[in-house]
């Protein structure tokens, strides 16, 4: 017998106080009961976005939010700049196609992020580009890209937009959105803020605003301006995801009273433990510059299927594990820090790990990677 335990970089293990509020009786959604939570809920998604711009509650999985980021902000023809550094840069790539946006495509190998003075002469060579999309965190490699600095160039340029999928950053990384000058950020229910898949959020500048008021580009369910004339009102232009609504009112009440940059303090402590343990055993890590705190990726010992240890990890102890994506499936697998995930969490599956390779025939020293994570944590300041 044993517990499930998912560690996974989304979905995420569930905020218990979130799953109780969502158990409860459901409410009307044109009710001033369900206005006065639906309307703090975008007050509080401003303290987890840092920013005092609008921001929208959508029910979509992240994908709809950068679909309508792409449909809201461009026109078809126009020309956007698309940093792909893994499966979800080149979602922004596919999209882009969907909508007939010229794309000029930055593209770096999985496990890299991209040079800044590339992009810097991209824009330079094409001033015609009206919009910059990026992700925060690359979580198909777990690599970090440098938007504070992306922002500092797009800023420069009133007719261009810097779009960034902050899904698998917000909560995990600072993402400071109006000091930063990130026009559009787009944020994800299934990870951080700790719920099920089912919702998604997007903060929108006075300069995107701007420009989606001059798109042409068609779109109903995902229309933002129509979104925003609803949601100043408490309401959603649709059908809300009422429960995950209330989950996620609790969730970020929640993460309010514990403190954003402790939640971000959290997740670097499990990533420094879980990476040191890793190495301890031998293990190469995939992430080969600027490493997310969201996940850890880890490249599969010579000779053995990341799958398979993905499946023992499940098969024995009952914890999920991601796979890699796209290329690199079968050669690393992902272990999860965002969240609500504790010491706890990441010292258990590097003991399982252990188990688990020294099965396989993997020249490895049980406790290894655990006294390595032990030591990394009573070296680590306390979040």
């Amino acid at each position: 017998m044993f517990k499930t335990r998912i560690m996974t970089p989304g979905p995420t293990q569930l905020l218990p106080e979130a799953q109780a509020a969502m158990a409860g009786p459901i409410p009307h959604h044109r009710t001033e009961a369900f206005r006065k939570i639906f309307s703090e809920t975008r007050t509080l998604l401003q303290y987890f976005f840092d920013t005092q711009q609008d921001v929208l509650i959508l029910a979509s999985s992240g994908t709809g939010a950068m679909e309508g980021a792409m449909a809201n902000l461009l026109s078809p023809g126009d020309r956007a700049l698309i940093i792909s550094a893994g499966k979800f840069g080149e979602r922004w790539t596919s999209i882009a196609q969907a909508y007939s946006i010229n794309a000029d495509v930055i593209s770096v190998p999985y496990g890299e992020t991209f040079d800044l003075r590339t992009v810097e002469e991209r824009l330079e060579a094409n001033p015609q580009i009206k919009a910059v999309f990026v992700q925060a965190t690359e979580s198909s490699t777990g690599v970090r890209h440098d938007i504070e600095r992306l922002g500092a160039i797009v800023s420069g340029r009133p007719q261009t937009c810097l779009v960034v999928d902050a899904i698998t950053g917000l909560g995990v990384m600072e993402v400071a959105t109006d000091q930063w000058h990130l026009d559009l950020v787009i944020g994800g229910s299934q990870k951080a803020t700790m719920l099920p898949p089912g919702l998604a959020f997007v903060s929108v500048s006075k300069k995107a605003w701007a420009m989606i008021r001059e798109s042409k580009s068609p779109r109903y369910y995902f229309d933002f301006q129509k979104e925003l004339k609803s949601q100043t009102k408490g309401e959603s232009a649709f059908t809300p995801a009422i429960s995950l609504v209330i989950g996620l009112h609790t969730a970020l009440e929640q993460i309010r009273a514990y403190g954003r940059d402790r939640l971000i303090a959290n997740a670097a402590l499990l990533a420094s433990a879980s990476r040191v343990a890793l190495q301890a055993l031998g293990l190469k890590l995939f992430a080969r510059s600027s490493p997310s705190d969201a996940l850890t990726t880890v490249c599969a010992p010579p000779g053995i299927d990341s799958g398979e240890i993905v499946k023992a990890f499940k098969d024995q102890f009952g914890i999920v594990l991601a796979n890699g994506q796209g290329e690199m499936q079968g050669k690393i697998f992902r272990i999860a820090h965002l969240g609500y995930y504790d010491f706890y969490d990441a010292i258990a599956t590097i003991a399982c790990l252990e188990i688990i390779l020294k099965q396989m025939g993997v020249a490895i020293e049980l406790g290894a990677g655990v006294q390595a994570a032990q030591r990394a944590f009573l070296n680590h300041p306390r979040p």
